[in-house]
């Protein structure tokens, strides 16, 4: 390689490897602050743990047990900016916490011990009075100003209780929010791009070494072509590959090291008929969510599994699928077993270790590690939540500012993500409008549409007046209008990209309309 400055022009500031949402994250925020920015991901956007979460913007009610109040107070904060940045793919849940004599804590946590010291004839209860405080602190940790408090519910005669077995009695009810993860990815890389940054999908790094303080980087993409690109600073967003990268990719040497915990999720036919979500306490100390997908069936996780290589993907085992049913059993008078399962899914959160004894108890917070040992810098980027992603970025820009010796400023905070360009509380009004523009496709389909695209939806359809407009009939409302934009846009390769990333359709497709949607993607990228 010559002298950096005989390529100073086609020097990026940032590269970042990694399409996940901190990835992603962190090139949209550096774009907007002016740097030259690259971003590979080996596979599809979000196709390892940022699709695989249990899609909550949430403050982690339970690392208040922990004592994480940093972590939980970032978290609450960020709730309501980020929801009101991208209202088509985030919108509030209420969250029904069944409480009962029962309720034991995991002997690990902190608060756990504290009792156990101070009120030994306790023995590992959780307390009622404990939960009330703790959903206190969750109400005002983070300057609440959209979502509603807590409340209390009487089971025995309200809707939310219907579901449940007869034993519980009350109930507490708390907000957080859903987010629509692997969309939240997406919007985040088409906003890299649209601010200028190189977005390079099905591109995978394959080294890095660096020459006179430039990183020299070699990518293959999906059709074997190999390019060189340079950059003076790699951002390693690998996600469950971090640990692989440093070792491996860029070769650094570093004691930082990656814990990977599994966490793996059911979707069952709907369990309820209320749009309500279920924070269930178990006996064992840990908890369980039992939350309303996609209209018509119901979300049951997670699970924390140690999984020892990121090369072997993560799958929901039958241990894991016994425990999270037999789990919600001690709740639902409904008996679910393996046969109502439709749907499993499974993702590794790629947590920074720091020696924890159990894969529950490890840290969910993001770590940040500056690392120049082979003569040019890298950012590794370990651990975090998708709620704290967009501070994670933040975070990121302050050490890459340093780094690079540059004074830029954040942004982020409100900016909307494409689509989301509308207030909090106008979802349905945008969708009565769509309604009008296209008469001719049901009040689900339209639903989908405004949830998937926001303020885009109008204009994608904006030349369609019939049916007939709307092309080629895949089913379930999704047209080829639709996935020649998606094509066009959204970097859509093949049918899995749309049925499981860019929407959730998958659910609802046979093999005989998942290979027809197949075929036509392959025809018209050939």
């Amino acid at each position: 390689m010559s002298n950096s400055a005989d390529h100073e022009n086609e020097v990026y500031d940032v590269f970042v490897i990694g399409g996940g949402i901190n990835g992603c994250g962190i090139a949209r925020d550096a774009a907007g602050r002016g740097y030259r920015v690259a971003l590979a991901e080996m596979n599809d956007f979000a196709s390892a743990t940022s699709s695989a979460s249990t899609k909550l913007f949430h403050g982690g009610l339970r690392y208040l047990e922990y004592f994480k109040f940093r972590l939980v107070r970032e978290a609450l904060i960020e709730r309501e900016i980020l929801l009101s940045a991208m209202p088509h793919i985030s919108w509030p849940k209420r969250f029904v916490l069944p409480v009962y004599p029962e309720m034991r804590f995991e002997n690990s946590t902190p608060t756990s011990k504290l009792l156990s010291t101070f009120m030994p004839w306790m023995k590992g209860s959780r307390p009622k009075w404990l939960i009330r405080f703790g959903l206190f602190l969750y109400d005002h940790l983070g300057g609440r100003k959209i979502l509603p408090a807590t409340s209390s519910i009487d089971l025995t005669s309200s809707v939310e209780g219907e579901p449940l077995l007869d034993k519980y009695k009350n109930a507490y009810e708390y907000s957080d929010c859903w987010v629509e993860d692997s969309r939240l990815t997406l919007l985040n890389a088409i906003d890299a791009q649209n601010r200028g940054a190189t977005i390079l999908d099905r591109t995978k790094v394959v080294s890095a070494k660096q020459e006179d303080g430039i990183w020299e980087i070699h990518t293959l993409d999906a059709n074997d072509n190999a390019t060189v690109h340079y950059a003076k600073m790699i951002v390693n967003a690998g996600g469950p590959w971090v640990g692989n990268i440093i070792q491996d990719t860029v070769r650094l040497k570093t004691n930082e090291g990656v814990r990977l915990v599994r966490g793996s999720h059911i979707i069952t036919k709907k369990l309820y008929d209320h749009d309500k979500c279920y924070f269930f306490q178990g006996e064992d100390g840990r908890i369980m969510f039992a939350i309303p997908y996609e209209e018509d069936y119901t979300l049951i996780g997670t699970t924390d599994a140690e999984h020892l290589d990121p090369s072997i993907k993560p799958e929901c085992s039958d241990e894991e699928a016994d425990y999270m049913i037999s789990f919600v059993n001690n709740y639902f008078k409904k008996n679910l077993t393996r046969d109502d399962v439709v749907w499993s899914y499974s993702g590794v959160r790629p947590l920074y270790d720091d020696g924890a004894s159990s894969a529950s108890a490890a840290t969910r917070d993001y770590v940040l590690k500056i690392n120049d040992t082979a003569g040019a810098p890298v950012l590794n980027v370990f651990g975090g939540k998708i709620t704290t992603y967009r501070k994670l970025a933040e975070s990121s820009l302050e050490k890459i500012d340093g780094v690079l010796d540059k004074q830029t400023a954040p942004w982020t905070a409100g900016v909307s993500l494409p689509g989301g360009d509308f207030p909090v509380d106008q979802v349905a009004n945008l969708q009565n409008e769509l309604a009008g523009q296209l008469p001719f496709l049901n009040g689900f389909t339209i639903r989908r549409l405004i949830r998937q695209y926001g303020t885009q939806a109008a204009n994608i359809f904006g030349e369609v007046s019939s049916i007939e407009d709307m092309g080629i009939d895949f089913g379930h409302g999704i047209y080829s209008r639709e996935i020649d934009w998606a094509i066009k846009n959204e970097w859509v390769h093949n049918a899995q990209d749309f049925l499981w990333r860019r929407s959730k359709m998958g659910l609802r497709f046979d093999a005989g309309k998942h290979e027809k949607l197949e075929k036509y993607i392959t025809q018209k990228l050939s």
